[in-house]
């Protein structure tokens, strides 16, 4: 960047995006979203190029580096084009409509995203990256724009009508069809289409590159869980694809966490970017892993992910930063790789072992001889090889891996996108409260109750009750989508039974009931992703896949679900209803595309089971509580009564109201559909109850 541009700003200077704040000294006259830029491209009847990426997207910083940044290009955008900057992750409304729009024109998906829009913002042309210069088959800026300018030009009223017609044909794809699947033949049907692209050799689906998918795994667990032995396949698929994360290079063995994806088929070499949303998710279904075998290493990969959370990506306030870039000191994965030569001078003597553990070679497995880490050879092999117990070798590697990470500290960091957004917050705040749970560390509910409190604080209208999108350097903005409802009122569920305090059950209420009232859709059922509050946005589109996050029409579901029974609101299974019938006809033959609100119907099909432990914090109490905290029962909802919480909980739950401890002991009642059987004070009793035939894993990870 020249010296003159970097004294020049755009209309982006006045925005808080992380992402849109890096363009805001591009040549390219970027405005945000919004009235300004739309009320130009109508007066001056330009097309609108709408730009639309993020902060840690790698492909985004290179084509700002070459195309951006280009003189030529940015004077032919100037002068035919209003263009327009959208950060996916502040609107995700706004990127859901223009994607589809791009899959349903064939012009490719994914990020950065480029179209070309009508003054009246409809699409009709565009694709993903472009280089400055035409290569092979991949159109340039300098080629397409005065291609673009010139069909704008002649054939003006026919790109109007085609414009026009592209979004009418969105506005059909919500339509659902007229046959309702059971749930059941739809679970059979998802099942099996995962098990056709299931990669039985080094798990996942598909090929490179290589996703987690964390949705599927989590599906294939509770399909499992409930079924003959036939199901069996669902907890092989899920444990291979978790042990060959676990190893491979799309896990940052010195620091934790999980990077975006891998770039080959083994997951040996990742793109290096690290979401909030993945390590959310991520950790939940290792948590589910750990339940569902009893195996600790899957709860050490939990405490790994959180572990970097707590460290890297804690802001101000105690909520969670969004994501940490790909790319430093201009290369992708410099901060994550090391050379044999690294390895050497850093760990001298135990350099040699951690080279064998971590696959480390003279000759590299990524760019200029570096190599990204991956368990090449597992413990007990490395310590064969080297005359080592195992125990020492462990001792050793464990030295090598704080060595590193200290020294990794001192390289420059990649960025981090510090924005606040409620939904991801979400999905961590829940991960943490089932990781203590599960894993009885009170540090992790205290971390999600301070983040809890701080989006219910600072991305909350109390006037309305709904929330707000995102929040950075103290400014709380953009109207919250429905992923932020249904995301923050999981986290408050999960707060709940992590912590027994009837405040997070009132707030999943609270949140529930805001966000019925602002997007559910009384005419045909389900919930539109985004509020009627930006009149730019001609189509409210219903999400149909469970992908990189939850469609959050498959959280909604499973929070009325829960709630209604908990509640004892009615009219919330009614909606619950509702939506999994919608939803049911939607997928049919497609179920493959959520399995996660295939999840929510198989709750919402099984009877409802709560389990009350009513007492005082004591010995008792927690030797009952040790019994939740152990086996797989995703469908189970577990509530804790005590004298501090009775009242608030009976006016929350009113079942629970007759529910006394038994002769001054905590006891259980396991009450199903309501009727609550005789109370249990021995956990034995309540084990026997809850688990007479549970299915565990019987195989050591690998």
């Amino acid at each position: 960047m020249t010296d003159a541009a970097t004294t020049r700003s755009n209309h982006l200077a006045g925005e808080k995006s992380p992402y849109l704040l890096q363009h805001v000294h591009n040549p390219v006259d970027w405005h945000p979203w919004g009235d300004e830029a739309f009320a130009r491209a109508r007066a001056e009847d330009k097309p609108v190029f709408l730009s639309i990426g993020y902060s840690t997207c790698h492909w985004c910083h290179v084509m700002e580096r070459e195309s951006f940044e280009h003189p030529q290009v940015a004077a032919l955008l100037n002068e035919h084009f209003v263009p327009v900057k959208v950060d996916r992750e502040e609107r995700p409304d706004v990127d859901r409509l223009y994607m589809t729009a791009a899959q349903a024109m064939h012009v490719g998906g994914g990020w950065p995203l480029n179209l070309f829009l009508t003054p009246e913002l409809e699409p009709f042309f565009g694709g993903t990256y472009f280089p400055p210069e035409t290569r092979g088959d991949r159109p340039g800026l300098l080629d397409l724009l005065p291609r673009v300018v010139a069909a704008w030009r002649e054939k003006h009223d026919e790109i109007v009508v085609e414009g026009a017609r592209l979004l009418e044909l969105l506005d059909t794809l919500a339509d659902p069809g007229d046959e309702a699947p059971t749930p059941a033949k739809l679970a059979q049907e998802c099942a099996q289409a995962l098990a056709r692209s299931y990669d039985s050799a080094v798990g996942g689906f598909g090929t490179a590159p290589k996703f987690p998918s964390p949705g599927n795994l989590a599906f294939l667990l509770r399909w499992w869980s409930g079924g003959p032995n036939e199901r069996n396949a669902g907890l092989t698929m899920t444990l291979r694809q978790l042990d060959a994360m676990r190893a491979g290079g799309i896990h940052d063995h010195l620091g934790g966490g999980f990077h975006r994806y891998s770039t080959d088929r083994e997951w040996r070499v990742p793109h290096f970017e690290k979401m909030l949303y993945d390590q959310a998710l991520i950790a939940d279904v290792y948590l589910d892993a750990f339940l569902a075998t009893g195996h600790d290493a899957y709860a050490r990969t939990a405490r790994d992910v959180f572990a970097y959370v707590e460290r890297d990506l804690v802001a101000p306030g105690g909520a969670f930063c969004s994501a940490e870039d790909a790319d430093s000191e201009g290369e992708e994965g410099r901060f994550y790789v090391w050379t044999a030569a690294e390895l050497q001078s850093v760990l001298g003597e135990d350099a040699a072992l951690a080279a064998h553990h971590w696959g480390v070679t003279p000759q590299g497995n990524f760019e200029h001889g570096a190599s990204v880490l991956r368990e090449a050879h597992p413990l007990a092999a490395t310590a064969r090889v080297f005359g080592l117990s195992e125990a020492d070798a462990a001792t050793r590697i464990e030295r090598a891996r704080a060595t590193l990470l200290a020294r990794r500290s001192q390289r420059p960091r990649p960025g981090r996108d510090d924005k606040v957004l409620a939904g991801w917050n979400g999905l961590m705040i829940a991960a943490l409260a089932r990781g203590a749970r599960v894993l009885g560390e009170a540090r992790w509910h205290e971390a999600a109750s301070r983040a809890a409190t701080f989006v219910w604080r600072e991305l909350r209208d109390p006037a309305t009750g709904a929330l707000m999108r995102r929040w950075r350097d103290g400014e709380a903005a953009g109207e919250g989508q429905l992923d932020d409802h249904a995301n923050l009122a999981r986290a408050t569920l999960e707060l709940f039974a992590a912590t027994h305090d009837p405040l997070w059950l009132e707030r999943a209420a609270a949140l529930t009931s805001a966000q019925i009232e602002r997007f559910w859709d009384e005419e045909h059922g389900a919930f539109f992703e985004s509020p009627a509050a930006d009149p730019h946005l001609k189509v409210r589109m219903k999400d149909a896949h469970d992908g990189a996050e939850p469609a959050a029409n498959s959280v909604a579901a499973s929070n009325l679900v829960r709630l209604s029974a908990l509640l004892e609101r009615h009219e919330w299974r009614t909606r619950a209803q509702r939506l999994l019938d919608y939803f049911a006809r939607r997928i049919a033959g497609a179920a493959w595309a959520m399995p996660q609100m295939l999840v929510a119907m198989e709750h919402a099909a099984r009877s409802r089971r709560h389990v009350v432990v009513a007492g005082e914090d004591g010995e008792d109490r927690r030797a009952l509580l040790a019994v939740a905290n152990r086996g797989f029962r995703p469908f189970d909802e577990w509530v804790v009564v005590d004298g501090g919480s009775r009242a608030a909980l009976a006016r929350l739950a009113p079942f629970t109201a007759s529910l006394p401890p038994r002769n001054g002991r905590a006891c259980a009642y396991v009450c199903v559909d309501g009727a609550c059987r005789l109370p249990m004070t021995e956990p034995a009793a309540l084990e026997a109850e809850l688990n007479p035939a549970a299915p565990r894993a019987a195989t050591e990870p690998a």
